[in-house]
């Protein structure tokens, strides 16, 4: 099943387009990993696709009533500041605003998501603690824990595991890659090659603005591409777990 379908998503910044004519298709089942070096135009593309900013083309989220978009898709930004001292638990818990009725109290299934979302991101022990006294790579967490309470069929994330230490940078790709294979679908940017190669089972790569390849991790990332593409002189190593990508140099 189709969850998102964008044909000719056309950003522009005045006049210059940052995103140009990009087509593509998320379906459930994928965990889609966009990859692209600095302003090739991965953010105004997600957001795009949102409807959160103006563009010409389709997509057919950004057509959706924003309630019914809500219930559809989950949206991460980049920008993940935490200003009001709320605990983590009551934080998680507004993913369910979608859900609620004005001035309604969570249902024992609103509860339930949340606890599940807590949990998936090991923050059980953390429910109770005000979000703005944690590190920043907690509060992280808490913020996309927030949208897995969300609970929708896609969840739409800009940067993720920036910030976070490795292992939280894993523990968080292994919760996407399962929430695939629980048969939803994930498309989030990422700048480590390698992780994206390991838990993503697809690959879009953009390069100013345009989709320059779209498909499994080992055909999207070969040596010539991250030359073209981020400039970059790498080797592609073919691993059991995925690509692996060692970078040697910058081209000039």
């Amino acid at each position: 099943m189709t969850l998102l379908s964008v044909q000719n998503l056309t950003v522009r910044r005045g006049e210059c387009p940052v995103v140009d004519t990009a087509s593509f298709s998320i379906a459930a089942g994928e965990c889609v990993g966009l990859i692209g070096p600095n302003g090739a135009g991965k953010t105004s593309l997600l957001r795009g696709a949102l409807g959160l900013l103006p563009f010409e083309g389709t997509s057919t989220l950004a057509a959706m009533p924003p309630k019914r978009r809500a219930s559809q898709a989950a949206w991460l930004p980049q920008t993940r500041d935490i200003a009001w001292p709320m605990t983590v638990e009551r934080i998680v818990a507004l993913g369910r605003l979608p859900y609620l009725a004005r001035g309604a109290s969570l249902s024992p299934t609103d509860q339930a998501a949340v606890d599940a979302a807590l949990t998936r991101m090991g923050l059980d022990t953390f429910r109770t603690r005000l979000a703005t006294a944690l590190s920043g790579g907690e509060q992280a967490r808490v913020l996309i824990a927030r949208t897995l309470a969300q609970d929708t069929p896609l969840l739409m994330a800009d940067e993720p595991i920036a910030g976070l230490d490795p292992a939280a940078q894993i523990a968080t790709l292994q919760v996407f890659q399962t929430l695939a294979q629980e048969g939803r679908a994930v498309l989030t940017s990422l700048h480590d090659l390698s992780l994206a190669a390991r838990y993503c089972n697809r690959l879009i790569m953009m390069g100013a603005g345009r989709i320059i390849a779209d498909g499994p991790p080992q055909d999207v990332l070969t040596p010539d591409r991250l030359a073209q593409v981020f400039r970059l002189d790498a080797k592609v190593l073919d691993t059991p777990d995925g690509p692996i990508v060692q970078p040697l140099g910058v081209l000039s």
